[in-house]
């Protein structure tokens, strides 16, 4: 009875242990469902940011384009300015020359115009004496004629002289409205120039405004992409935590339960066997006709006794593997890479996320446990040096891109060492 009442209390505590253990298990499956949930989340927050930097990236290179469409025009701009001021300081010297030719040729036609004057009121003053002069002086009529002739010749020469400075001043003076003309209107491309560069100058300077604007957005987003990534860093290690912790209390209720169906079953046939011998004794006391019948009722008291011990035996023995080889943590996935660029991209060729040199047969990666945790993973122990999987998902290092290719996917049971 003492036996029975012990058994009793032991199976209603495994009971007891089973019935809690999944209430605990349904707790971490909510907060792991919990923090996936809020993974994804974040994992979208974050590819709403990387697009829209990307949309920013866009809009600067456009900026950035423009902003050398315009630098180029400001440089062209420039340098028609330049040209321009060139030709109206060319047009100006023009202009002091030809200003300078009219003054020469007005001063020619005022001397001349004078002289002119002159001669023909010298004539006109003495024309009588000068012709009966010029008549006795003669030597003959022909001489006279010809001295006339020389005087009339001398007076045409005046007007054709005067004619032909006046047409020089009017001549000059057309080239010198021209020269004006055309200083006026490079005044007036220096003018648009000029306005054409301040307005391609505020272009300029509020698009580069606007980069600026770009960058600073660019910058901000950056940071918080960053954020975000270091969020959800610590949203995997929270998630392989859980993971951990869900896999873990899905072994111990898996062994509370192996347990409590032992205990079940070595309370049964406990009491089978009291049920046997007491049946024995009620036997062996109501008979009483002869000796054999003795001898077969302890023949049979025997047996059920034999029973008892074969019950016994045939408790499920204690799972010894787990501390053979230490902590069993569950089937887990294998896998396996190489320090190749295939297997390890940028970080190819260097150290693992522990710091230390990867050594094929004793690193692996996987995340969920401390740096420096122990497996047995098909009888060779390995050292946790890496990351890059989750909890339940080890990665193996090997020696070359090709033994990992022939090691492909494999499960296999995993205990923790140590």
């Amino acid at each position: 009875m003492k036996n029975k009442k012990r058994f009793s209390v032991i199976l209603s505590a495994l009971i007891l242990t089973v019935s809690i253990v999944p209430c605990f298990g349904a707790s971490t499956q909510e907060k792991l469902s919990d923090a996936q949930a809020q993974k994804q989340t974040t994992e979208s927050t974050l590819q709403d940011t990387q697009s829209r930097i990307d949309q920013l990236e866009s809009m600067k290179g456009q900026s950035e384009e423009y902003l050398s469409e315009l630098n180029q025009q400001l440089t062209d701009l420039t340098n028609s300015l330049q040209q321009l001021q060139q030709q109206a300081e060319e047009k100006q010297q023009e202009l002091v020359n030809v200003q300078q030719e009219l003054e020469d040729a007005k001063a020619q036609e005022e001397k001349q115009y004078s002289d002119m004057k002159l001669r023909i009121q010298y004539m006109y003053e003495n024309s009588t004496s000068g012709y009966v002069e010029m008549l006795f002086s003669s030597e003959n009529f022909s001489d006279f004629l010809s001295r006339a002739q020389n005087m009339l010749e001398i007076n045409k020469y005046d007007r054709n002289m005067l004619s032909d400075y006046q047409d020089a001043k009017a001549q000059v003076e057309e080239k010198e409205n021209q020269v004006i003309a055309e200083q006026d209107a490079i005044a007036e491309l220096q003018k648009q120039s000029a306005a054409k560069q301040t307005e391609v100058q505020e272009l300029y300077e509020a698009t580069y405004d606007q980069i600026r604007e770009y960058t600073e957005n660019i910058d901000n987003a950056e940071s918080e992409a960053n954020t975000l990534l270091s969020q959800i860093n610590q949203q995997e290690d929270s998630i392989n935590q859980l993971l951990a912790q869900a896999m873990q209390e899905e072994i111990a209720r898996q062994q509370a339960a192996q347990e409590a169906a032992a205990a079940k079953a070595a309370a049964d046939a406990q009491a089978a066997a009291q049920a046997a011998n007491q049946a024995a004794a009620e036997t062996k006391a109501s008979s009483s006709s002869s000796s054999d019948s003795q001898t077969g009722s302890s023949a049979g008291s025997s047996t059920p006794a034999g029973n008892t011990q074969e019950a016994e035996s045939t408790q499920p023995p204690a799972d010894n593997t787990s501390s053979s080889q230490g902590t069993y943590l569950g089937r887990f996935k294998l896998t396996a890479y190489c320090p190749c660029p295939i297997c390890c991209g940028q970080w190819s060729g260097g150290n693992t996320a522990s710091g230390s040199r990867p050594v094929a047969g004793r690193t692996i990666a996987m995340a969920g446990v401390p740096f420096g945790t122990k497996l047995s993973i098909n009888g060779t122990v390995y050292t946790v040096e890496d990351r890059g999987t989750a909890y339940g998902h080890v990665d193996v290092f090997m020696a070359s891109h090709s033994e990992a290719l022939q090691f492909g996917l494999q499960y296999a049971d995993v205990y923790q060492v140590g």
